[in-house]
Order: C-alpha cells, then sequence, then structure tokens
C-alpha cells in the first residue's frame, strides 16, 4: 500500500510569511519581520528552511506573450500503463511548466508554453506522443489569459 505524502507542520508564524510573501515577493525580511514579531535574520532563517524544504518556491512569474511565447496550450493526455512514468517523462520537457497526474477523462495534465504554432505541433507530434504510455492526446489552446494569481494562502 503507498504511503501518504507528509504534510509538513507549519506554525501561524510560518504560514503568516508565506501569505506576505505570496502578496508580495519582494517584501524585505525586515519588513516581514515586523509583521510576524521576529528579527529580520529569524524570519531569513524560515524562509530559507521554507524554500529548502520544498513548502514554497519564490519566483518572478513573466507574461509568455511579452517575452515571445505566443501560444499556450492545456493537453490532456490519456495513458496505458504507468501515469506517473508518462508524467516524469513530460516533466523533463523544457516547453512544458505544469505536469499533474489526475483522476477522471485524461490520466495526465501538461500545460505548454511555446513561441508559435509550428512549435506546438512539432512538441507534441516528436516529443510528447512518442513518449511510451501516451494513447491519446486532447489540445485545449489558450485563446485569453484571464486569471492567473499565486496567493491562495495557507489554510
Amino acid at each position: 500500500m503507498a504511503s501518504k505524502p507528509k504534510t509538513p507542520t507549519l506554525d501561524d508564524v510560518s504560514k503568516t510569511i508565506i501569505e506576505v510573501l505570496q502578496e508580495d515577493g519582494r517584501r524585505s525580511y525586515a519588513d516581514i519581520g515586523r509583521v510576524v514579531g521576529l528579527s529580520e535574520a529569524a524570519v531569513r532563517q524560515r524562509v530559507q528552511r521554507l524554500t529548502e524544504s520544498g513548502v514554497m518556491q519564490i519566483v518572478a512569474v513573466t507574461d509568455p506573450l511579452q517575452l515571445g511565447f505566443l501560444r499556450q496550450a492545456m493537453i490532456g493526455i490519456q495513458v496505458t500503463g504507468d501515469a506517473v512514468a508518462v508524467a516524469e517523462a513530460l516533466a523533463a520537457i523544457p516547453e512544458i511548466d505544469y505536469v499533474v497526474v489526475t483522476l477522471g477523462r485524461f490520466d495526465v495534465l501538461a500545460e505548454v508554453v511555446c513561441e508559435s504554432d509550428a512549435d506546438l505541433l512539432d512538441l507534441l507530434g516528436t516529443r510528447i506522443r512518442t513518449i511510451p504510455g501516451v494513447s491519446t492526446t486532447e489540445t485545449l489552446v489558450y485563446s485569453r489569459l484571464l486569471k492567473q494569481h499565486y496567493n491562495w494562502g495557507t489554510r
């Protein structure tokens, strides 16, 4: 029987640090420290532990269109065999920025960011559909992004 992934235990201070950084990832450690009642050094240590443990990442989120990536799509993939193995192979492809194993119509969902329709077609035909176990794909091409937020909190 597979074991359940261990969920890290976060205290209220760590949760607040995460929430403050979700609002503005450029906030200084001193500023965060004033919010949570810790020193700048203590906040720095907590942030380092949270990032090293994989609980959070601090990244710059860009607008793909402004960087020349004119085609984004979600690809639903049906798999014969091991869906996790297919998902791991997909995760190794640089143009794919998001991969999840799902339960339902598709076994795996993969979000791609490409420079053009030709690049998307090439990615699908030569790299995704050739992965052993990929049975069928359905591509949902994005026409307009209306919302993309990363501030869902910590519960």
